[in-house]
């Protein structure tokens, strides 16, 4: 950054900074709307109208002069302004040829700005400031690990590469802050000079390698006449110079390779501290340093520097949801943090409030020349049109993370594109990597990227992509889901190609949940009934194997809701039926599943539909059973087994067996688990029964979980042997399902029995082994 000596040094720099602030002011132009006209940067207009940039180059005063509309009497004063503000002195007359100038480097010196030696032509003749560190911030936060790789880096005499340290991120991470603040820590070990210069990348025309290297060379004290025309030679001369110089050059804000590449040096013990939203990932030699969004404790420790500890701890709870809803984002931060100084009667809580509302957050997040949005803005602006509409349509992703094939569905290009283009974000800085195959944005980014979506797009083409992202996915959770369906499973070809393997389809289904669920919900709001009603059906049987899942309630009563609204009550009988399970399975609201099996049951009896009735009785009976109402429960299943035996069909076969499971277990509940046992045996041997005539994951699953249930009657005889034959027989048929979260109990029921027969050693090894599962799983608990 091109900043200066002191603010409002000199007659000049006064007169300058006055004239262009007033310019401004009477022109009715923000400092955003003057910046971006002229194409400078704010930082850089601001510090010319805080008197901190003493005299800008006459290129900086046209561009300014022609951006405010100045007749030519005021475009004149701007001009003498700005040139009595520039640094002048003495210079010798140059060698004839800028190759003496690489044989006669400046000496060392000790200030900020290096001092030159001027005993030979062509030799600089006076110290310059151009370039010297703007000041440090003084609340400067966390960064810790950062600034001590770059101080390893200063004291490591045989680095692996050159002391070129890549800083990159995305906007408002405060790379900038960083850089100057390690500058300044890195002064005392750099004696011979501290240097800064903006190369403004996100500028509408960023500065030149071949003009950075003027700026460089001038500020290292050569003289005009001596910096070569030609970049090359420019370049060869700057590394001959600060060859074996001990200085930091900070170059902020860069826009890519080819800018910078000129401007580091070969070898050296110079440190080069280059900043940039882009990863640059064509530089080649450089230490990189990728800075991430604050921690919570450092967010909120950034706030307190800021506004003042008392206030900030004084509210806790506040201050914690105030950095959460900047999302941990230092430039965010700051602003909140200002904001509150401005405000000093505002309470923490109430900032919280406003910036609460989504739709404000980014108006809100502005103070003085800060602001969240125009960050966003400049590197926007810069992508090309394609990876614009990518960056949009990551706003109507659902879930914090989403796959390239994900977003590709919503930006309507093939996932090869989608992922090709989103690794162009990453590189920009605007997209994040969550894991190898998953992206995601910053809550902010997300925000701006919603907005541009709102502005850029018709209300139209975006109804039409959520429409069409929509259905696709619906389809492929669809398809998936009817893998473990057991009528499905069964007449699909073994050998057909487009029947993804169980594993995959589970996982897809678990990870892009968010996603399909949103579908579905927009499916539900804009009529299209049929669609909700076939994907739940279509994961009804998937359901079974993630019985934690809250959202089956939603599921299951948006396709109870759907069915009313299309007038089939089939279908309502059925899917009521499904949110009765979910009811008493998953949410263990026992009393409300009954009230809906109970509702399922009246109308499958209006319809004269044996398999529901016998459904909706069976779910009827496991509230009860739930309830201790097991005499009452125990009655329920003997009406469901009643209802089945008129069905023949595959479903009512597995009806059937889970009434006898249900039955059985009442029986042990009633103390009666003589009973329970050979009533159990009875339903094991029908299961197996079923994994012969049927084999698929649904049927091992019904046979593991009817022996896990053997091995808990069993046990409460304390007849552990047997207990334990029935566990891992539990065992081998949940292996054969693909390790379902029900698996975890019946590892740690097996440790138990084996405990009871003193084998502690193969208990430990079970007991591990349930840990481990359950830590995969997030603790899911399983259906027993």
């Amino acid at each position: 950054m091109t900043s200066g000596g002191s603010t409002g040094t000199g007659t000049g720099g006064g007169e300058f900074c006055r004239l262009l602030a007033g310019y401004r002011v009477e022109a009715g132009l923000t400092q955003e709307e003057l910046a971006a006209g002229a194409g400078v940067s704010l930082r850089a207009l601001g510090d010319m109208e805080r008197g901190r940039t003493r005299g800008p180059q006459r290129r900086t005063v046209q561009a300014l002069a022609a951006a405010l509309r100045l007749d030519e009497a005021q475009a004149a004063a701007l001009e003498r302004a700005a040139q009595s503000g520039r640094p002048r002195g003495t210079r010798r007359p140059a060698a004839p040829a800028a190759t003496q100038a690489v044989n006669r480097a400046p000496a060392r010196a000790s200030t900020q700005a290096p001092t030159a030696r001027p005993a030979e032509p062509g030799a600089p003749t006076e110290p310059l400031t151009a370039l010297a560190l703007p000041r440090d911030i003084a609340d400067f936060t966390a960064r810790e690990e950062a600034l001590a790789a770059l101080a390893a880096l200063a004291d490591d005499e045989q680095p692996a590469h050159p002391r070129v340290v890549l800083v990159s991120g995305q906007p408002g991470l405060g790379k900038t802050a960083f850089a100057l603040h390690a500058a300044h820590a890195l002064a005392p070990r750099f004696p011979d000079g501290q240097l800064s210069l903006d190369l403004g990348g996100m500028a509408p025309t960023p500065l030149s390698a071949r003009e950075a290297l003027g700026q460089v060379l001038r500020a290292l004290g050569v003289a005009d006449a001596a910096v070569p025309a030609g970049t090359e030679e420019r370049a060869g001369l700057y590394r001959a110079l600060v060859r074996d110089r001990r200085l930091v050059l900070v170059l902020d804000d860069a826009v890519d390779e080819s800018q910078v590449r000129p401007l580091l040096p070969g070898s050296g013990p110079a440190v080069t501290i280059v900043t940039s939203r882009a990863a640059l990932p064509g530089l080649e030699s450089v230490h990189r340093l990728r800075l991430g969004v604050l921690s919570p404790a450092e967010a909120v420790g950034l706030l307190a520097r800021i506004v003042g500890r008392e206030r900030i701890e004084g509210a806790p709870d506040a201050a914690a949801d105030l950095a959460r809803l900047c999302g941990h984002l230092p430039l965010a931060l700051r602003i909140a943090g200002q904001r509150l100084v401005a405000r000093p009667q505002q309470q923490v809580v109430q900032l919280v409030r406003q910036l609460a509302a989504e739709d404000h957050r980014l108006d809100l997040l502005v103070t003085g020349d800060l602001a969240v949005r125009p960050a966003f803005e400049l590197s926007y602006r810069k992508l090309p049109a394609e990876s614009r509409l990518v960056l949009r349509r990551c706003a109507l992703t659902a879930g914090p993370d989403f796959t390239a094939a994900v977003l590709a569905t919503y930006a309507g290009l093939p996932p090869v594109r989608a992922e090709l283009l989103l690794e162009e974000l990453v590189d920009a800085g605007l997209v994040q990597p969550a894991t190898a195959e998953r992206y995601r944005l910053h809550d902010l980014v997300r925000l701006y990227a919603g907005e541009r979506l709102a502005a850029d797009e018709t209300a139209e083409e975006i109804a039409d992509a959520r429409t069409e992202a929509g259905r696709r996915l619906l389809r492929r959770a669809a398809a998936h889901g009817l893998r473990f369906d057991p009528d499905h499973a069964i007449g699909a070809a073994a050998d057909d190609p487009t029947e993804v393997p169980l594993t995959e389809a589970a996982r897809w289904l678990e990870e892009e949940h968010p996603e399909w669920l949103a579908a579905l919900y927009e499916a539900q709001r804009t009529g299209r009934h049929r669609e909700v009603i076939d994907t739940a059906e279509a994961m009804h049987w998937f359901s079974d194997r993630l019985l934690s899942w809250d959202l089956w309630g939603e599921v299951f009563q948006l396709s109870v809701d759907a069915a009313r609204a299309s007038g089939d009550r089939r279908a309502e009988a059925v899917h009521l039926n499904y949110l009765a399970w979910t009811y008493v399975t998953c949410l263990h609201r026992y009393q409300r599943g009954i009230e809906l099996a109970g509702e399922a049951m009246e109308l499958a009896r209006s319809l004269d539909d044996h398999e529901q009735q016998g459904w909706a009785l069976t779910y009827l009976a496991a509230g009860l059973r739930q309830l201790q109402r097991h005499h009452e429960a125990s009655g329920s299943y003997r009406r469901a087994a009643d209802a089945f035996a008129a069905v023949d069909n595959r479903a009512a076969a597995i009806g059937r067996l889970v009434t006898l499971r249900g039955a059985a277990t009442c029986l042990r509940n009633l103390d009666r688990a003589e009973e329970a046992v050979e009533s159990r045996r009875r339903a094991l041997a029908g299961a197996l029964e079923l994994v012969e005539r049927w084999s698929s994951p649904l049927m091992h699953l019904l046979a593991a979980v009817t022996a896990h249930e053997l091995g808990q009657d069993r046990a409460a005889l304390k007849r552990w042997p047997a207990a334990e034959k029935a566990y891992r027989q539990a065992l081998d048929h949940y292996e054969a399902t693909g390790r379902p979260d029900s698996m975890t109990k019946t590892l740690t029921e097996l440790g138990t029995a084996l405990i009871e027969q003193g084998r502690a050693d193969e208990a430990r090894e079970i007991l591990t082994e349930a840990l481990t599962d359950l830590s995969a799983d997030g603790g899911r608990s399983g259906r027993v």
